[in-house]
């Protein structure tokens, strides 16, 4: 923007008013300031689109990792799942929040941006084309007034100079009256100063007074051209703050996710999961599974047999179980598909010895246990020393008895001993806990 006119220099502004000359670049500034809200408001946006984003990752981690914690911790059931179904609502959530941000970036930030680069124009010399133009119009409005506005200013300095100079004129003739040392020559010169200064008074207040008469002339067609211009100001500042309406509206549309649909889904969704969680339903189940309502072969009466002296191995004993099943299987670690195993019992394989004496301890560690035919640990016998390889498990495998490994799909453990002809291999978890287990259902890790 241009300086003070050269029409105006000398001109003392009076008041803070618009009508002052000089004082419309408050409105042309206003222009400038549009330019920069509209990149602040596009900055505004840009941060919460950021705050989407990290907010949307944040959730999406915390439901990864605590879904792992779910899957290898103890709990079971129907509360397992209501417990997953939290997770569930994370991940979710955080896909709505993406599209939070994928919205303010992609339509509200772009819509500024562009609406931004119709409205202002930049001159090669620097600054904005309507900037330009509102002051030209200002200018061209104010110069003929300012120009008699400067005459009214000078007018006004001389007859107020031709009164000081008359106050001045007077006193010294008061003055001399009472100095007897004055000729008559001297006195009448004071006196031809007061009336030449009364005269002088009298035409720079008939000057004062037709210059004032000049600019109330013109002031009507000034007010007239100022508001023209103030006008077309108006109408391009109302442009800016009815598009800022616009936008800031969709960008609360964009935020409020109390009025989405799918996000009132989501907790519908959630509390169903939840209200399902049935702790008879649990118990029933770990009781069939972990608990009292287990099969179990129960210690019979055993002949002895010289074609079947000895203990059969776990390997053997895994050959010729009855109909032993396997259950639990999924590549994704669900309970989604089955794999069983089965095969005929002869009689004399349901004919094998147990241990003679039971107890808490050997429930609780089968490979401490010393069975009744003193063998000291279920995998010593034919065992062959193999190098150990690691192994992660494809599927999740829960043990069917005392001495074998449970793991979910995607463990890691140790095999210890390469797989029987029965396809069981024997390994180690992290834990420290040995056991059998299918060889089918794990693989090497490279």
């Amino acid at each position: 923007m241009s300086g003070s006119y050269d029409d105006s220099v000398g001109v003392e502004v009076s008041s803070d008013s618009f009508w002052e000359v000089g004082n419309y670049k408050r409105t042309v500034k206003r222009i400038d300031d549009g330019h920069r809200l509209c990149s602040d408001l596009m900055n505004c946006i840009h941060e919460r689109a950021r705050i989407e984003k990290a907010y949307a990752q944040q959730l999406t981690e915390w439901a990864k990792r605590w879904k792992q914690l779910v899957e290898k911790g103890p709990q079971y059931g129907t509360v397992e799942k209501a417990w997953h179904a939290v997770m569930s609502e994370a991940e979710k959530v955080s896909e709505l929040h993406l599209d939070i941000k994928g919205a303010l970036m992609n339509e509200d930030f772009e819509k500024i941006k562009n609406w931004q680069k119709e409205a202002f124009h930049k001159q090669m010399i620097g600054g904005f084309k309507e900037t330009k133009e509102a002051e030209d119009g200002y200018r061209k409005a104010q110069k003929p007034w300012a120009k008699k506005l400067k005459e009214v200013e000078a007018a006004k300095k001389a007859y107020h100079a031709a009164c000081k100079e008359e106050k001045l004129a007077i006193s010294r003739e008061m003055n001399s009256k009472a100095d007897p040392a004055l000729n008559p020559e001297q006195l009448k010169k004071l006196q031809d100063k007061v009336e030449k200064s009364k005269q002088d008074v009298l035409k720079t207040k008939e000057k004062y007074e037709k210059s004032l008469k000049d600019l109330d002339q013109v002031t009507p067609q000034y007010m007239e051209n100022m508001e023209q211009v103030f006008e077309q100001c108006q109408q391009f500042e109302e442009k800016r703050l009815r598009f800022f309406r616009e936008v800031l509206l969709e960008v609360q549309k964009h935020l409020d996710l109390s009025n989405d649909v799918s996000y009132k889904n989501i907790y519908r969704e959630l509390e169903q999961n939840i209200k399902t969680a049935d702790a008879i339903e649990d118990l029933r189940w770990f009781r069939a599974n972990h608990g009292p309502g287990m099969s179990m072969n129960w210690p019979q009466f055993e002949e002895w047999s010289a074609d079947f002296n000895r203990t059969l191995s776990r390997r053997e004993k895994k050959k010729a179980s009855d109909g032993v099943t396997l259950t639990g299987v999924n590549q994704t670690g669900d309970q989604a598909s089955q794999h069983t195993k089965h095969s005929s019992v002869s009689s004399s394989e349901k004919n094998q010895s147990y241990p003679t004496e039971w107890s808490d301890e050997e429930s609780s560690n089968p490979f401490s246990s010393t069975d009744a035919n003193g063998d000291t640990n279920p995998f010593d016998e034919d065992a062959s020393p193999a190098m150990e390889v690691r192994v992660r498990a494809l599927y999740d495998y829960e043990g069917q008895e005392h001495d074998e490994l449970s793991f979910k799909a995607g463990d890691e453990l140790t095999k210890t001993e390469d797989e029987d002809e029965q396809g069981w291999c024997k390994g180690r978890l992290d834990n420290g806990q040995v056991g059998l287990y299918p060889a089918n259902y794990v693989e090497a890790i490279q």
